[in-house]
């Protein structure tokens, strides 16, 4: 591993102003079921080239999202915050410890630019209930508890749901287990796993 630790979290957020990412797909109609408004705890681990040479990250976050903004918390293995990106109609905003916050109309161009490796997280909106849009342009649900359930996107993203959690509360099956991979030419192969603790909806 490249690195470990608080040290390695702060690797996330290195800077990479040369990456470049096509532009996200627009977003389509939500699945049944999707929640506009959502609180996610999770972990989430990243690698990716740089130089040539493999890097793995890894660390927490925390997603927040309503109708008109998103808030997602990048946070050390040791429970420190070390990036916020806000996300509101037209503005994206990332904030990183001991920078001057970065603006773009773009997120994901954003995410990428700052961090030296794409984070879709505007596909994500949809990706983490379990539904998205593939590469044909049409929305693609996942079916609960189908293990490795798969899409592609335009933008070249593999999305696949390897596992998945029942809530006791409310007795849906929500997404556990979300991989990500895509090729890129200046990061290599990126691969981001995320796993879910906890789903909160108001």
């Amino acid at each position: 591993m490249a690195a470990t630790g608080a040290a390695g979290m702060a690797l996330l957020l290195g800077g990479c102003a040369g990456l470049q990412q096509q532009a996200a797909p627009a977003l389509t109609a939500a699945a049944p079921g999707y929640k506009e408004s959502i609180a996610i705890n999770g972990r989430i681990s990243v690698q990716y080239e740089q130089g040539d040479r493999p890097q793995s990250l890894h660390g927490s976050f925390i997603w927040v999202q309503t109708p008109k903004e998103l808030n997602l918390e990048l946070l050390s293995p040791l429970g420190q915050t070390v990036a916020t990106i806000n996300v509101k109609p037209g503005i994206s905003t990332l904030v990183q410890s001991g920078r001057a916050p970065q603006v773009a109309p773009d997120v994901d161009q954003l995410a990428a630019q700052s961090l030296g490796w794409p984070l879709p997280v505007s596909g994500m909106r949809q990706w983490l209930q379990g539904t998205g849009t593939n590469a044909a342009g049409k929305t693609f649900t996942a079916k609960p508890g189908e293990d490795y359930e798969s899409f592609s996107t335009r933008d070249g993203w593999r999305v696949v749901y390897a596992n998945w959690q029942s809530d006791p509360d409310s007795g849906e099956t929500r997404p556990k287990r979300i991989d990500m991979t895509r090729d890129t030419e200046q990061a290599g192969k990126v691969s981001i796993r995320i796993a879910v603790d906890s789903w909160k909806t108001p």
